[in-house]
């Protein structure tokens, strides 16, 4: 029976197979998600460096983040329904794939670097908090879909902001 909710979890919870126990600890951010305070804001503070590492690794192309962004949601889903199922919660505040992922859309059209990496962190989790619209309505999605979709969202809409932001600095310092 899956409940709606309950206080993260201190330790791991006891799981059926190794491909439970795989999927849980990706589900859980490595762990993050067991964090006793904010495990979405600890387990969002894997996403900038992944975000650097794909970078790093592919530049900083649209197309190469989007692949690899739409490969990370659809993978989510599962890896998220696999939390819900172990955790026996709806929407287990243990799970933070979902923030980790929604990083592809933060800096979708933004590079990463200092400053950027702030500004975007900051941004995400603010949209991700406070679910202005549509965030909160695609977080009705069923199941592993809903979990991924509000960060998705609140990840496109965090990276848009922080694009445009990025594009009025721009300006103004290149027209000093």
């Amino acid at each position: 029976m899956i409940v709606e909710s309950s206080p993260p979890s201190p330790a791991l919870p006891p799981v059926a197979s190794g491909r439970d126990r795989l999927l849980n600890i990706l589900a859980t951010g490595l762990g993050t998600g067991y964090a006793p305070k904010a495990p979405g804001t600890f387990g969002s503070l894997l996403g900038p460096p992944l975000i650097w590492g794909v970078q790093a690794a592919g530049g900083t192309s649209p197309v190469w983040t989007l692949l690899l962004g739409t490969g990370f949601f659809l993978a989510g889903i599962p890896i998220c329904n696999a939390g819900i199922r172990v955790l026996q919660l709806k929407d287990p505040p243990q799970v933070v794939f979902d923030e980790i992922a929604a990083f592809f859309w933060v800096f979708l059209l933004v590079p990463l670097n200092g400053l950027t990496a702030i500004g975007g962190f900051l941004l995400f989790r603010a949209f991700d908090i406070l679910k202005p619209w549509p965030i909160r309505q695609v977080e009705r999605l069923p199941r592993g879909l809903g979990i991924m979709a509000d960060d998705a969202v609140a990840g496109l809409i965090a990276g848009g902001l922080l694009a445009l932001i990025r594009q009025c600095f721009l300006a103004i310092t290149h027209s000093s």
